[in-house]
């Protein structure tokens, strides 16, 4: 395999990175009466690799696509090739340390990262279309459990973020306190739920104490969706074929989940919560902090007013952090204006929808800002977002 780029900064730290979970995972993670209905990975009579969901293939993740889902590094020509052969090629071709930990430490020690936080991938994906809140949340459950086991001989350089889903707020919030106690770096919920209440409503606010409580960080990240979240001015506009304007897009789910926050009040009842925007760029957050500022100065932010003594921006800066994409141009000049202590990078590894070369980006992005401001955007500001103090 061709040498991976090194960064030149001691001490940084991915915000953002994924894992491949193995296609037995919920076979054995879940707990027994729902094994029969474990998400899988299977080949259909073409040979193609599909999610099965339910004892269903996806209507999403089917034609192959999942041997695709760690294709970053293929795509920069760093080919990992595998002594053992399982016949699947979603785990054949996984790249370095997409499904291995003893692998995933190796890769931090070649690029030079102190640490990484992990997310993710196929949990991502199922959640758009398992209608069954309870099997979604047995799915998670197996899910928070394995990822936890994945870090647990790292020495805290692999940073578990556990998933919740708000569709059962009451089961959430117990799932919540229960990796707390598992010792999990934080927690994250995706931009939807199938209760199709946003996040910020108040039938939420019991796993926002719990958060609190707890002192976990709640992140928003985004996940495949149901197509009834997209919008419907151009109809259905939601196939493969559309694929560079669904991912160019995707980040709005996340911009409206946020916001949602700030209408219902969530950081005044809620003071201590931190909260991280992850996997939506960064450079939109000055005009949207700008444009929330001045909306709640208007007569329709009367609604706002009410819930909130402050502007939109002042709890930003108390209380949110936001992870920005390596290859933003934009992202050195809007730092300084919003906070340097406020951004963090992320790598997005091993997902093909962001460019192989981050290191490199890295790099250059961190060269582009104030030297006061990269041992925070490297790696110190993702730490503090999370609680996490050494």
């Amino acid at each position: 395999m061709k040498a991976l780029p090194r960064l030149p900064f001691a001490g940084a730290v991915d915000g953002d990175g994924h894992v491949l979970e193995p296609p037995d995972l919920w076979e054995r993670y879940l707990e027994p009466r729902y094994r029969k209905r474990a998400a899988r990975i299977r080949p259909d009579d073409a040979g193609l690799e599909f999610l099965e969901i339910d004892g269903r293939m996806s209507k999403i993740v089917r034609g192959g696509m999942p041997a695709g889902l760690g294709a970053m590094d293929r795509v920069g020509g760093h080919v990992y090739e595998r002594e053992t052969k399982t016949g699947l090629q979603y785990v054949d071709a996984a790249p370095l340390g997409a499904m291995d930990p003893e692998e995933r430490l190796a890769r931090l020690d070649q690029e030079n990262l102190a640490r990484v936080f992990l997310y993710p991938t196929l949990t991502l994906f199922w959640i758009a279309e398992c209608e069954d809140e309870d099997l979604t949340q047995a799915h998670i459950r197996a899910y928070n459990r394995w990822i936890v086991d994945f870090c647990s001989d790292s020495g805290g350089r692999l940073l578990p973020v556990a998933q919740l889903s708000l569709g059962d707020p009451e089961a959430a919030e117990r799932e919540l306190r229960r990796v707390a106690g598992d010792g999990v770096a934080g927690v994250f919920i995706p931009p939807f739920q199938w209760s199709r209440k946003p996040p910020g409503d108040p039938s939420h606010d019991r796993v926002f104490a719990a958060a609190e409580e707890c002192g976990l960080t709640l992140g928003i990240h985004p996940s495949l969706e149901p197509k009834w979240t997209a919008p419907g001015r151009y109809g259905e506009y939601t196939s493969g074929r559309y694929s560079f304007f669904l991912n160019v897009t995707s980040a709005d789910a996340v911009r409206h989940a946020f916001t949602s926050l700030f209408q219902y009040g969530v950081f005044e009842k809620f003071p201590k919560l931190r909260v991280a925007v992850l996997e939506s760029g960064a450079g939109w957050i000055g005009y949207w902090l700008d444009r929330m500022d001045t909306v709640y100065d208007s007569p329709q932010g009367i609604p706002a007013r009410q819930v909130l003594p402050e502007k939109p921006s002042f709890y930003f800066r108390r209380q949110c952090w936001i992870s920005g994409d390596p290859d933003e141009q934009s992202l050195a000049a809007i730092i300084p204006v919003v906070g340097a202590d406020r951004f963090f990078w992320a790598s997005d590894f091993p997902h093909p929808d962001h460019p192989p070369d981050y290191v490199p980006e890295v790099t250059r992005l961190a060269r582009s800002l104030p030297e006061s401001a990269r041992p925070g955007f490297l790696g110190e500001n993702v730490l503090r977002a999370f609680g996490i103090e050494d």
